[in-house]
């Protein structure tokens, strides 16, 4: 499989028609207010990974983000972290994603909380960042390495992207010790464009590239769950639907118990 066939499908698995018109209505069903909507109102419907906004402030704290920071987030989706760390770490966050109806979503959200001079969104591939570079002080990639093949390319143009003594801050699913996955999970359905790792095999790709780890924690036990995660104005439930959440969750139970997947938290330094 080449590169364009494998981020195609990437876009085909995420890609929703009408995805800022159906969070528009979810946010007017939840009643809260929008001229005054705060992080913790849009939690439940922008943090769309596992952790919730709890692991996003986690990982921006592992980091030792500053204000004034200007950060890529490569694969930011709606934007949730992105919003998170303009609002609590004064940073300031361009946010790329391949799923275009992601990126609508995102600016419609980043607009009604009034962060436009923070937060900016664009569509474009991980493996082509259209940056100069050492554009960035920081990398900030949370759950959005799962469905991307070429893993060499994705951390060469993330190192390129970041100025000499830059941070790459991640969390992702790896690959754990037991395998095959069971699936549904959230980024795959059955297997197509599921391409896990273990996490040795990342920390040394990554290191090979040219960054040093300062930081390295297994998370999996960690249990700071997704905000909402019984509302149904939930965006996994938006997006995935009811049935299809509920089979995934049985899955992640799975996957956890048995050591099939792990979480990680890490911070590099660019060298």
């Amino acid at each position: 499989m080449n590169n364009d066939h494998a981020m195609q499908e990437i876009k085909d698995h995420w890609d929703r028609d009408g995805l800022s018109q159906t969070i528009y209505d979810a946010l007017i069903a939840s009643g809260k207010p929008l001229d005054t909507l705060t992080l913790e109102d849009l939690a439940p419907l922008d943090q769309f990974h596992r952790g919730g906004k709890g692991f996003t402030t986690r990982l921006a704290r592992l980091a030792d983000l500053k204000s004034g920071m200007k950060v890529l987030d490569v694969g930011g989706g709606l934007g949730g972290p992105a919003r998170t760390l303009a609002v609590e770490f004064g940073c300031h966050v361009t946010v790329i994603d391949l799923a275009e109806s992601y990126v609508l979503a995102g600016r419609m959200l980043t607009d009604l909380m009034h962060l436009n001079d923070h937060v900016t969104h664009q569509a474009g591939s991980a493996l082509e960042l259209p940056f100069e570079d050492h554009a960035f002080d920081v990398v900030w990639t949370q759950n959005s390495g799962m469905n991307i093949m070429d893993k060499e390319r994705l951390y060469a143009e993330i190192y390129r992207v970041i100025r000499p003594n830059g941070l790459f801050a991640t969390q992702e699913p790896m690959a754990g010790p037991r395998q095959p996955l069971i699936f549904p999970v959230m980024w795959s359905r059955d297997g197509t464009g599921n391409f896990l790792r273990k996490p040795e095999e990342i920390r040394a790709l990554i290191e090979s590239t040219g960054f040093q780890t300062r930081k390295w924690d297994d998370v999996t036990q960690e249990k700071s769950a997704a905000p909402g995660t019984t509302n149904t104005h939930t965006i996994q439930n938006l997006v995935m639907g009811a049935d299809l959440l509920a089979e995934i969750r049985a899955a992640d139970k799975r996957n956890d118990e048995e050591e099939r997947i792990v979480m990680i938290q890490a911070v590099f330094e660019r060298f």
